[in-house]
């Protein structure tokens, strides 16, 4: 069988082994970066098995538009996900580790009075973007919500933060 003619998608393992090493290639070019062509390459695979039912073959090309999407995806998160200082305050305070139980008591007590009079769904959005390290597009999927819909609320809450903050 030559390397450009469909094939099903039945054989799963067959797949990752056979387009998997042009996968990581396109992504390792692309992304610049070990770790995340790795991830984007699982991602690629992720994908199609998702969807495997309305693909009814695949061939080399398909790989590769799939690997170059998902990866231009990516640099574009990256790129509209640049951090502000109020992202930074709240990131910083995810990231916490520190080892003083009273900081992690004024942290406790920050973030208590900060999602008091939050609705419980940015309580979730701020957990998925800035401690699980989700973009924007993934945290607004899990949530049932646009893009637009989480950058708004994200922005609220930075703004409160930094009063509160600034207190």
């Amino acid at each position: 069988m030559s390397f450009d003619q469909t094939i099903t998608l039945d054989n799963f393992e067959d797949l990752y082994v056979r387009f998997g090493p042009m996968v990581l290639r396109r992504c390792r070019y692309l992304l610049k970066d070990e770790e995340e062509a790795l991830d984007c390459m699982q991602d690629v695979f992720v994908r199609i098995f998702e969807r495997r039912e309305k693909i009814p073959a695949a061939c080399s090309s398909f790989f590769y538009t799939v690997a170059t999407r998902l990866c231009l995806n990516r640099i574009r998160s990256k790129k509209i996900r640049k951090t502000t200082a109020d992202d930074e305050l709240l990131q910083n305070l995810a990231d916490s580790q520190s080892s003083s139980h009273e900081e992690v008591t004024n942290i406790s007590i920050f973030l208590d009075y900060l999602f008091n009079h939050e609705k419980e769904g940015t309580r979730n959005m701020a957990i998925m973007h800035y401690v699980d390290g989700l973009t924007l597009e993934e945290t607004a999927d899990q949530m049932a919500m646009s893009v637009s819909g989480v950058r708004k609320r994200l922005a609220g809450l930075r703004k409160r933060a930094a009063a509160a903050a600034a207190l």
